[in-house]
């Protein structure tokens, strides 16, 4: 299936945003000698899925951006309520996917972001029901990330279980 036709500056800034927040999440990710001496629960992938894992992931979220914000310009009413939500629905997303990554690696706190997923589970369902009400595309787009932050919460939690108390 070929992405939809967009601008090159919508695709650009949507695949800019998305590996920004990206970078900055991995950037965050410190797989050190802390990391690897947690118990992992037995279902836990190898550590080499979850770069590729999470780069389709973040083509999906800006292949969703470019369909949400070009469907809220086809529609001239309330164009700018419908665009300055969904900059801050977006806005809301990426804060929480830096925020879990910063929680659990950088500040070694599992336990912490067990409660942060919440936080960024509740941002995609936001997103879906979002933009499924203009763009059902864009929507679909979103159900793998969510799927995959929900598995990611299991994992989350097995880990505070398997580890914790931690602090």
């Amino acid at each position: 299936m070929t992405p939809p036709r967009g601008t090159a500056t919508d695709w650009l800034v949507a695949f800019g945003l998305a590996f920004g927040v990206a970078a900055i999440g991995g950037g965050l990710t410190v797989l050190d000698d802390w990391y690897y001496s947690l118990e992992q629960p037995w279902f836990k992938p190898p550590d080499i899925l979850f770069g590729p894992a999470w780069t389709i992931l973040f083509i999906l979220m800006a292949i969703s951006g470019v369909l949400a914000w070009r469907t809220v310009a086809e529609n001239e009413f309330s164009l700018r309520t419908r665009r300055a939500k969904l900059l801050m629905l977006w806005v809301l997303n990426g804060l929480a996917n830096i925020g879990w990554s910063l929680l659990y690696f950088f500040l070694q706190r599992p336990d912490w972001a067990l409660a942060e997923v919440v936080l960024l589970w509740l941002s995609i369902v936001l997103l879906i029901r979002h933009t499924r009400h203009y763009n059902k595309r864009a929507a679909m787009f979103l159900w793998p990330y969510l799927a995959w932050v929900s598995f990611a919460a299991v994992l989350n939690l097995a880990t505070v279980v398997l580890n914790g108390p931690f602090g």
